[in-house]
């Protein structure tokens, strides 16, 4: 199954994480599809970027976003 979820980038006290289509039995640090955003918490107020384009391509193909980037989306939305 391909999912779309968060890959951590940074180092520990300035965690960063890329938004990332994989397999869903690939290691959260392993290989990718493809790199479609990030997510930044450290600033204020947290930074999402996305490029939607392609989230919705990866959805239509079948991909499942994780809970967590779920949220977050639905949070930037409104």
């Amino acid at each position: 199954m391909i999912v779309i979820r968060l890959k951590p980038v940074g180092t520990k006290s300035r965690k960063q994480w890329r938004v990332v289509v994989a397999d869903s039995r690939v290691s959260k640090n392993g290989s990718l599809l493809e790199e479609i955003g990030h997510f930044n918490p450290v600033v204020n107020p947290p930074e999402l970027k996305i490029r939607m384009e392609r989230y919705t391509h990866w959805l239509e193909k079948g991909a499942k976003p994780s809970e967590t980037l779920h949220r977050l989306i639905q949070k930037a939305k409104g």
